[in-house]
């Protein structure tokens, strides 16, 4: 956890030597010498978990980074092995498996055959005499292209650093020289641990060593209680959090190296060619005379395909005639507008798909090219598809809306660095698990901004792939003025999101 800096001696579980317990709890007045001052949340590793189905938090401690995920919806199931530790992550977790991470045979014996779309490892390998045969030895437990979240302190911290000038390098109970660490890493160092394991690193983020560098005078001043959650509920905490930390973020950020306090990295195991389970995604509205014909379109494209729709019909038959062909409809009534339909239709698909291709009904969109698609994600290794309508004007498309598509694509590659022709296209394809590794907020109108950009930001393989678009059947939705609204909204609120470069952004 971001205040894991205080994780005490500790059984096996965490990499310490055999039979250590964690020490009893101290009064308040002995705070400065003894462990668990504080447990709070990590802020950054919490913020990259996305959506996942299942996860499974190593080493978890009292629950909290994982109880902080499973108000996703996730299902956490976490490891541990210290008595006092135990009953209250259990209380907080869905499950709670006692296991000694360090031995091979434990881990096989608590978990089986079992496997978890994302792996927490919050400031846990930094305990271990070896780290990198921990991660490996939960690799066998993670879901095809699944996520590996892995947070360690900074030992190149500019606090340490400072020390060192000093000629001090002095153990202390908590922080980045916690006197039960085994291993040091800096951000490079902890980036070849987890290749060095096998796994894909996709970005890397942190949480900031500014005004905790300053946390002794701090807790002395607000005074320490007995129960190590007391500074995360207390009103000072939550101010700083809301009104500091972010600006501590963005400083952070021009120098994480010597800035951060923990380094937290988002990797995945690399996808290989396999088919994969598809969804074709619509969302309708009042579709009736195009509904069934395009359904039978992406029938001839993709037959073993599941056909998910999400209804907002009012005045017409569309769920009807959608689910008599053997669709799977979910109503949003009354309408909620295209971003929560969006967001329903997204985290739907990838709750039971590995493979997500969505269009719009009108057949502005040929289904044909859907088999075109699915071989770029299955054979390819591509993570997102993006179907361009924009390379040259189509016919189809009125000239003032192909001027406002050019306008917001122009600003996208000026203000992200995206190289787009087309940011709002109604023809996409995702890897599901991509969609589980962000917790997008449909709310609002122009949410394909975010579902592009943050896979390009942050390290995924986006391909674009020119498309026709042909004359709409019915009238459109589109709500113009809300849309550009909304486009500048989350172009703005994009920025802090992943790398300014899309260097893995690929046009077709």
């Amino acid at each position: 956890m971001e205040g894991r800096e205080d994780r005490g001696p500790r059984p096996l579980g965490n990499g310490d030597a055999p039979g250590r317990r964690s020490p009893p709890r101290a009064a308040p007045e002995a705070f400065a010498g003894r462990k668990y001052a504080v447990e709070e949340v990590n802020r950054a590793l919490v913020a990259v978990a996305g959506r996942p189905r299942t996860v499974l938090d190593v080493g978890c401690g009292i629950g909290l980074n994982g109880a902080a995920v499973k108000r996703t919806g996730a299902r956490v199931t976490g490891i541990e092995i210290a008595p006092g530790s135990l009953a209250r992550a259990g209380a907080a977790l869905d499950e709670v498996l006692a296991a000694d991470i360090t031995s091979d045979s434990a881990v096989r014996e608590a978990l089986g055959d079992r496997r978890f779309d994302l792996l927490l490892f919050a400031d846990v390998l930094e305990h271990t005499a070896d780290p990198l045969a921990v991660l490996r030895r939960f690799l066998p437990h993670l879901e095809e292209d699944g996520h590996v979240i892995v947070s360690l302190p900074n030992v190149a911290a500019w606090p340490v650093r400072l020390g060192l000038l000093a000629g001090r390098f002095d153990y202390e109970p908590s922080g980045i020289l916690d006197d039960t660490h085994l291993r040091f890493f800096t951000r490079a160092s902890a980036v070849r641990l987890i290749e060095r394991a096998g796994l894909e690193v996709l970005r890397v983020e942190q949480n900031p060593m500014l005004v905790r560098a300053a946390k002794g005078l701090i807790l002395r001043g607000l005074g320490a209680g007995d129960d190590p959650g007391d500074l995360a509920s207390s009103l000072p905490y939550k101010a700083y959090h809301a009104l500091v930390r972010p600006l501590e973020d963005v400083v952070a950020d021009r120098a994480p190296g010597l800035l951060a306090f923990q380094h937290v990295i988002v990797a995945r195991k690399p996808p290989r060619p396999r088919r994969m389970r598809l969804t074709v995604g619509m969302l309708t509205m009042d579709e009736e005379e195009s509904v069934g014909a395009m359904i039978g379109e992406i029938r001839k494209a993709a037959p073993d395909a599941e056909i998910l729709c999400v209804d907002s019909s009012t005045r017409d038959r569309t769920p009807e005639i959608a689910a008599g062909l053997g669709a799977r409809v979910l109503r949003q009534v009354p309408p909620r507008g295209h971003g929560p339909a969006m967001e329903l239709l997204m985290y739907s698909a990838a709750a039971r798909s590995d493979l997500l291709i969505y269009l719009d009904c009108d057949f502005t969109y040929p289904a044909e090219n859907i088999p075109v698609i699915r071989r770029l994600i299955e054979e390819e290794g591509a993570d997102v598809v993006n179907c361009a309508r924009t390379r040259t004007r189509p016919a189809a498309m009125p000239v003032p809306n192909y001027i406002a598509n050019r306008a917001f694509a122009a600003m996208t590659h000026a203000m992200h660095g995206i190289p787009t022709s087309d940011v709002h296209s109604g023809m996409r394809a995702y890897r599901c698990s991509v969609i589980r590794a962000f917790d997008f907020d449909g709310e609002g109108d122009a949410l394909p901004i975010d579902t592009l950009l943050f896979p390009a930001k942050c390290g995924y393989r986006v391909v674009e792939m020119p498309i026709e678009y042909n004359e709409r059947v019915g009238t459109s939705k589109l709500r113009k003025l809300a849309g550009t609204v909304w486009t500048m909204i989350r172009l703005l609120r994009a920025l802090p999101v992943g790398a300014r470069l899309g260097d893995r952004y690929e046009r077709r």
